[in-house]
Parts: C-alpha cells; sequence; structure tokens
C-alpha cells in the first residue's frame, strides 16, 4: 500500500513538472572552451513566424539577382498591397510577383537563406530585382556594412 502511494505521489510530481517545463523559458548555459566565455541558449514555447515555419516546394526564378533592402524611413508606412511596413518582418518588395506570394532568397555567397512575403512594389531601380525587409537582409548577408548582394529567388510552389 505503501509503495502504491509513493508511486503515485512520484508520477504527478513528474507530471507536474513536465507541464511547467513545456510553458515556460528553458536556459541551457554551456561553456566555451574556445573563448572562455558562456554561450546562453534560450528555446521558447511561442509561436513561431508563420513565415519561417512554411513547408512546400520551391522552384527557381531567378539567379544572380540583386538584392537591396529598406531604408528606416519606411518602417511604418503603407506598402502598395495595403499593409504596414515592418522592418522587423520577413517581407520584401518585388516588381512583377503577386501579392502574398512566398519566395525563398539564396545569398549565393554563403548559402544562408530566408523565406519572404511580398508585400510592396519595388524597387525601382533597373539593376535591382528584389526589395527585403532589413531583418530578412541582415539574416542572409555575409557583411552587414553592405547595402546590396547577389542573390537567387526561388518562388513557392502551391
Amino acid at each position: 500500500m505503501k509503495k502504491s502511494i509513493t508511486l503515485f505521489f512520484l508520477l504527478a510530481f513528474i507530471s507536474i513538472l513536465s507541464s511547467q517545463s513545456s510553458t515556460r523559458q528553458r536556459t541551457l548555459v554551456q561553456k566555451d572552451s574556445i573563448k572562455k566565455s558562456k554561450l546562453v541558449l534560450e528555446t521558447q514555447d511561442k509561436k513561431i513566424d508563420s513565415l519561417v515555419n512554411v513547408l512546400g516546394v520551391f522552384k527557381p526564378f531567378k539567379k544572380e539577382a540583386h538584392a537591396s533592402y529598406y531604408a528606416d524611413k519606411f518602417n511604418g508606412r503603407r506598402t502598395t498591397s495595403g499593409r504596414k511596413f515592418d522592418n522587423n518582418k520577413y517581407t520584401a518588395a518585388h516588381k512583377k510577383l503577386p501579392f502574398g506570394t512566398k519566395v525563398r532568397v539564396t545569398n549565393e555567397k554563403n548559402g544562408k537563406w530566408v523565406i519572404v512575403e511580398i508585400t510592396d512594389r519595388g524597387p525601382f531601380v533597373k539593376s535591382r530585382e528584389i526589395d527585403l525587409s532589413k531583418r530578412a537582409f541582415m539574416d542572409i548577408t555575409s557583411n552587414k556594412g553592405s547595402g546590396g548582394m547577389l542573390v537567387t529567388i526561388e518562388v513557392m510552389d502551391k
């Protein structure tokens, strides 16, 4: 009888711990042997931007396209699609692709890529193919000081 009560409380305790660990933020502190500093890795149980989790087939659209990013002065203004522009979201402007199209943009130098949604028209410079939000651009660029890069553009096939 005593063993069954102990087992019951042990199972109850484990279920409480597992439910709490899934709802709170977990932090893992790890020593970096090379730099002799602490790396802090955080995982949060929050809704991740749906654009990042898109599972789909992408078909090639254009290689060696020149990409740039929006200036900060456009933050908060309305885009051609009617949505408010936010430089911290994964959005882009393209001259011809329909609004709402999901596009994978890959930096040709380092292979990093990001998925963005077309929400605006532009860029209005002949040599440029796509304007990315600042967040999307900085996620894939190899040189944070540059204003442009060569990218491969792939359109999500629906």
